[in-house]
């Protein structure tokens, strides 16, 4: 007989008929993850179970967006596969399936285990990833080591798109002013923490060189306490700009904001890195540097083809996507409800199309055969 736990009153039972919960793997401030083991497949999995996402407007529309890019993206090699999407009995709560990753880059780092050859192979997978990302006019906007997940061989996969957002690449100028609160403090563009919404995918590389040199230090780079302090850190290491760099980040603060701070004396990369290769504070340089416009801070197809990852580097496997169109405006708030149904709609379109791929498969075992080889088929949320 099954043992009541606490988490049975946390996990609905229509989810624990499907799952076996192993043991919590993390907590956030709105869910909490647990590894479990699927009754049918026998394979492991992690589940997430999002608390009332639904019942609040700004909640329901970060869910929705995270949802529809996740089911977009799916399917590249270093992005996350979601499997299921369940809805809770309350209408409120939702829980979504993912593989299962044994680890993170968080407790990698502070495990102090990583040799040159991986951390250059995770930032060739990360910019590998990045390139999928930003090529369907997505910003991911919450690069760090916990979102970054590992299993034993050193693959990585990209999670947590709660945050991404869509952003018009071909009308960056006039793009729409966006939500200045992006990501983790620690790993935030410095165009941002200079009070910038007009920003654009160069976040996501500026956040890449500080995940690198978080790897190479064992520590975070920039460790700010607030967000003048995180800024005291970055001029700490890359000076204080110019007046064109200042301009660059398109802040009508920024200029007041500097004026404010203490003048520091910058402490070079090569002191900050001692023992790191010629390449390696080249990439670091083009990552942490102020002007986020190409030619300045590297692109990740400009990173692709650093010499830092040369040895990993093969374009015909570095796919694009095409441009995601989220169905639901995303410079528009609707109603709760209105996600609600934006989301079910999409599960239930999944299902259709999952179920009619397996059927053709069935009817021509000879396109199955061929299938063995090859990834697994999408999964129905």
């Amino acid at each position: 007989m099954h043992k009541r736990t606490d988490t049975d009153e946390i996990v609905g039972k229509h989810v624990l008929r499907r799952l076996e919960l192993c043991h919590r793997i993390g907590n956030g401030a709105h869910g909490m993850v647990w590894k479990a083991i699927e009754k049918r497949t026998r394979r492991a999995v992690a589940v997430k179970k999002c608390f009332n996402v639904l019942s609040r407007v700004r909640d329901a529309q970060q869910m929705y967006r995270e949802i529809m890019y996740l089911h977009r993206l799916t399917g590249h090699d270093n992005i996350i596969n979601m499997q299921h999407v369940i809805l809770a009995g309350n209408g409120q709560d939702m829980y979504i399936t993912f593989e299962y990753m044994q680890t993170d880059m968080y407790a990698v780092i502070r495990a102090a285990i990583l040799t040159p050859i991986h951390t250059k192979y995770i930032v060739y997978q990360l910019l590998k990833a990045l390139k999928f990302i930003h090529s369907a006019g997505v910003v991911h906007r919450d690069i760090k080591p916990s979102n970054l997940l590992l299993n034993d061989d050193c693959h990585l996969k990209v999670c947590d798109f709660s945050l991404a957002r869509t952003l018009d690449l071909d009308q960056l100028a006039t793009e729409a002013p966006l939500t200045g609160y992006v990501g983790t403090r620690w790993y935030r563009a410095i165009e941002l923490l200079l009070g910038s919404t007009h920003y654009t995918v160069a976040i996501d590389v500026w956040a890449v060189g500080c995940v690198y040199a978080e790897m190479l230090l064992g520590r975070p780079v920039f460790p700010g306490a607030s967000t003048t302090g995180q800024i005291v850190k970055i001029l700490e290491l890359i000076g204080r700009p110019s007046i064109q760099e200042i301009e660059s980040v398109n802040s009508a603060y920024a200029s007041t904001l500097l004026d404010m701070l203490p003048i520091v004396r910058p402490v070079s990369f090569v002191e900050m890195f001692p023992n790191v290769s010629a390449e390696a504070l080249n990439f670091l340089s083009q990552c942490l540097c102020y002007n986020p416009k190409r030619g300045n801070r590297c692109s990740v197809i400009d990173g692709l083809r650093h010499p830092l990852v040369a040895e990993f580097h093969d374009a015909d496997d570095e796919p694009s996507s095409t441009k995601i169109c989220l169905g639901l405006n995303d410079k528009q708030l609707f109603r709760a409800i209105e996600y609600q149904r934006a989301i079910c709609d999409a599960v239930s379109k999944r299902k259709l199309t999952a179920r009619k791929l397996e059927r053709a498969l069935m009817a021509n075992p000879a396109r199955t055969i061929l299938m063995e080889n090859e990834e697994t088929l999408p999964e129905p949320f």
